[in-house]
């Protein structure tokens, strides 16, 4: 697949889009999600991140991803007797550290964010303009399908690249269909906050295409791009940014699976509700499947 075929849904929903793959999301969808809820049992599928002191010399200024802290907290304490206690936090979104949702402005291609918004137009130093997390915070409810590469609690191999055919492989294991609108949760049994010069496994392009071909709305998985980076990034510089379908980053999958292997069902209602901050690049999120 050549730089001049990748996939892309620019223009699609028309020139001023920010709702990308989500316009997937219809009534339909909802109905389907709703349809999934028989056993009334729930999961989370965000990782547990504890923060880093901000006022301390005490903890890492890093995370092992060599990156800045997924959290940083001060505790808004100075020995006198409170009325309440509070704390501030410093979240560094698109950590490894944390389950996250990527909007579709977080990576730009060509010096254009989708649908073809040019950066400086979408991205100013006081927030984004266009192709924020703002349209997630009016909730994202649909039908989910738990696609696991690695079964029985196993883990891929660092050098794997995932393609079409072993997406076709786990969908035929779940013993079910994809609809156009839902959404998929890929575990690889991976924890990708790790040392940036690890290798860990990825989607290839094939499987980005895969993901177009049957309409998925949004993406939750343990992976996503590959390292060693190839380029073009298949999830962050296609999915992302020409597709506009939501990434939901370092996820947790290992409870869903075990749940959706005790229910023998892979399927789910999926409800993400991240907090409603305007004018950013992506959001923590903590992602709930309900069976």
């Amino acid at each position: 697949m050549t730089e001049t075929h990748l996939p892309t849904n620019w223009g699609r929903w028309g020139d001023g889009d920010q709702l990308g793959t989500l316009h997937l999301i219809d009534a339909a969808a909802r109905r389907r999600a709703a349809a999934e809820v028989r056993e009334a049992r729930h999961v989370s599928l965000a990782r547990r991140s504890r923060p880093v002191p901000l006022t301390t010399g005490l903890g890492p200024v890093g995370s092992p991803a060599t990156m800045p802290a997924g959290v940083l907290q001060a505790m808004n304490f100075n020995g006198a007797r409170p009325l309440a206690m509070t704390d501030t936090l410093v979240v560094n979104t698109h950590n490894a550290a944390l389950t996250h949702l990527d909007a579709v402005a977080h990576i730009p291609v060509e010096e254009r964010v989708y649908p073809g918004v040019p950066v400086h137009a979408a991205v100013t130093p006081t927030g984004v303009t266009h192709g924020s997390a703002d349209p997630f915070g009016e909730g994202i409810v649909t039908r989910g399908v738990l696609l696991d590469l690695a079964p029985g609690g196993a883990g891929l191999p660092a050098g794997a690249r995932i393609g079409s055919t072993d997406l076709d492989a786990a969908l035929e294991r779940a013993g079910t269909t994809l609809s156009a609108g839902d959404a998929v949760a890929v575990r690889g049994g991976w924890d990708t906050n790790q040392p940036l010069d690890q290798p860990v496994p990825g989607l290839d392009l094939s499987a980005v295409r895969w993901l177009d071909e049957h309409g998925v709305s949004v993406y939750a998985g343990d992976i996503g791009d590959a390292r060693p980076a190839q380029l073009p990034l298949p999830m962050h510089q296609v999915a992302l940014a020409r597709l506009g379908l939501p990434l939901v980053d370092a996820a947790d999958l290992e409870a869903l699976a075990e749940l959706c292997e005790a229910s023998s069902r892979w399927s789910f209602m999926l409800v993400l509700a991240p907090p409603r901050i305007t004018g950013t690049t992506g959001l923590v999120v903590n992602p709930i499947a309900i069976l």
